[in-house]
Formats: C-alpha cells, structure tokens, sequence
C-alpha cells in the first residue's frame, strides 16, 4: 500500500564523496603551499627590505644611486637575496592573472600550467644572463656589471607596487581584468624607468651608439623573445 508513492523516488545527493581536502577548483594545492612559502620567506626578510629600501629609492632618481648601491658590498647581497625571493610571486602573479598566456598552454592542467609559466620564465632569465655574458667586455666592465644588476633593483621596485596593488583591488573585488590592466601599466612604467637608468650607467662608460647596441642586446631582444612566445605560440 504505501510502496506505490515512494517506489520512484529519486536520489538528488551525489553518488561520489566531495573532493575534501583538497584545493578549489582552478586554484592547485601547489599555489596555495608556493603562497605560504613565499609569506614565511617574506617575513624572514622584512628587516633587510628595510635597510636596502633607501638605496632602491635612490636608485629610482639617480643613475648613480644604483652605483652608490653595488658598492656596497652588504646592501648588494641583501638586494640580490630580495630579487631571488620576489622571483616567487611574480611567476604566481603571472599564472594567477594570465599576464603570460599563449595559447599552447590552454589545453594544460593547473599545475602544468604553472610549471611551464615558471619554466617561461626561468628561460627569460636564463637567456638575459647569456646575453650579458657574451656582451659583456673585457676592460673596464664595472659600469656594464652595474647596468646589468641594476635589473635586481627595478625588479625590486616592481614587485613590491605590484603586490600591494593585488593586495588592494582584491580586497575591493576588482576582476582579473582590472588586475591585469593595472600590472601591465605597472610593470610598462618600471621598464621605462628602468632602460632610462640603465642607459645612463652604460653610457658612463660606453658612446650613445654603444650604449643602444647594448640596450638592444641586453634588454630589448629577451624581452621581445617573451612577448612574441606570449602572441605567436
């Protein structure tokens, strides 16, 4: 008698247990433990970002400010270990907004995704070092060793912005849009202030002719790789 209205219930839960445990989808474990890694390490590092942060202000007004700072031989190595560090969230940055997204890394999971972002980027790396190594000249290399580390210290300059920045629109729940828009505006200006300080160290020692041919070959070419994988792949 009372099998006729329950006999086509229907089970509306599902079958299968909920993924606990693990992260959100479209966002890997692996970013949220890079995260952390990159929280304690900042922590650790606070005091030194407070004693270099003079010397890269400098840096940002004066060609001789980023001189001033490779002279010293302590604020130098503290800057490098800082560069080193931001090296974190900037690949987390650039994988989380999709500021480098050619279309060959679509078809990926997360975590692949974020491993070749992280390998992009590492070649970019990679292929400035050789190009200053094979640019660099054989006498009177000071100023040339100083222009190229002078990329620490503006990259530096652009992290720090640049997370305060992802800090702020998260918080007022801007879209990846707005975020993207303000990072590339972000890390266009840094550039240019950047290849104006780097210009202006290389020709303390180099003609105007030298200094572009040098420009070209240190910045303007592994850049321009990265941004032509970035529409051509």
């Amino acid at each position: 008698m009372l099998e006729g209205p329950f006999k086509t219930g229907e089970l509306l839960l599902e079958q299968t247990p909920s993924g606990a445990g693990t992260a959100p989808e479209g966002t890997p474990l692996l970013l949220g433990i890079l995260v952390t890694l990159f929280v304690v390490l900042a922590l650790v590092e606070l005091r030194n970002l407070l004693h270099v942060a003079p010397f890269l202000w400098d840096a940002v007004f004066r060609a001789r400010g980023s001189v001033a700072l490779e002279n010293n031989v302590r604020v130098a190595r503290e800057r490098n270990a800082l560069a080193v560090i931001l090296i974190l969230p900037a690949v987390l940055l650039i994988y989380r907004y999709r500021l480098y997204d050619p279309d060959f890394v679509q078809a990926f999971s997360d975590n692949v995704r974020l491993a070749v972002v992280a390998g992009v980027f590492a070649a970019y790396l990679l292929l400035r070092l050789l190009m200053y190594v094979w640019l660099r000249p054989r006498r009177r290399a000071d100023h040339f060793r100083m222009a190229h580390r002078s990329g620490f210290t503006f990259f530096i300059l652009l992290m720090i912005p640049v997370i305060f920045t992802v800090m702020i629109l998260y918080l007022a729940g801007a879209n990846d849009f707005i975020v993207r828009t303000f990072l590339y505006a972000e890390a266009g200006l840094v550039y240019l202030v950047f290849l104006l300080r780097k210009a202006q160290i290389l020709s303390l020692s180099c003609n105007p002719l030298l200094t572009f041919l040098y420009l070209c070959g240190l910045e303007f070419l592994p850049t321009g790789a990265w941004v032509a994988s970035a529409v051509l792949l």
